[in-house]
């Protein structure tokens, strides 16, 4: 996925977007991330997880009884956000989107190994065509496919929107 994005000048003292390759390599070389979803009475869950961005898509897991999965079976609106943590450096990304089940012994099996790739031993999961790890701590996996991607430059600040 290559997107050009559209600088808002309202919030931003850059005067050039951010390219879509810097966002994706920060996707991409992030270990750390955070997910919201919402709760069935609307309010906000916000926990920190690993994931893969896949190129075109944001990938985590997540076993079927925590919170988020059960939030997911209530509506799959979703924030992937990452960050530097500094306000002046760095870059911040948002993914918004929908999460969607993937299912599939292949699709399953691709994404296990790209976990094992990317995190070693910690994640390395067997599957079946529902889950991850079938005979221990089942793991639904999701992805969030982005409807927005919004990155926020920090030198200069700047606020990118991307639209795929």
């Amino acid at each position: 996925m290559t997107l050009t994005g559209q600088l808002d000048p309202r919030f931003s003292e850059a005067t050039a977007p951010t390219p879509w390759g810097e966002v994706e390599a920060a996707l991409v070389g992030a270990t750390g991330y955070q997910l919201t979803t919402v709760r069935a009475d609307g309010r906000p869950h916000v926990t920190p997880l690993v994931g893969l961005w896949t190129g075109e898509a944001f990938v985590f897991c997540t076993g079927p009884d925590e919170q988020k999965a059960r939030n997911l079976g209530h509506g799959p609106h979703t924030a992937v956000t990452l960050g530097s943590g500094a306000w002046d450096d760095g870059l911040d990304v948002v993914v918004e989107g929908a999460a969607e089940r993937v299912t599939g012994g292949p699709e399953l099996r691709r994404l296990a190994d790209a976990f094992r790739a990317k995190y070693g031993s910690a994640w390395d999961f067997e599957n079946d065509d529902e889950s991850f790890d079938p005979q221990g701590q089942r793991a639904l996996v999701y992805r969030v496919v982005p409807a927005k991607v919004l990155a926020f430059a920090k030198s200069p600040h700047g606020q990118t929107t991307f639209r795929p």
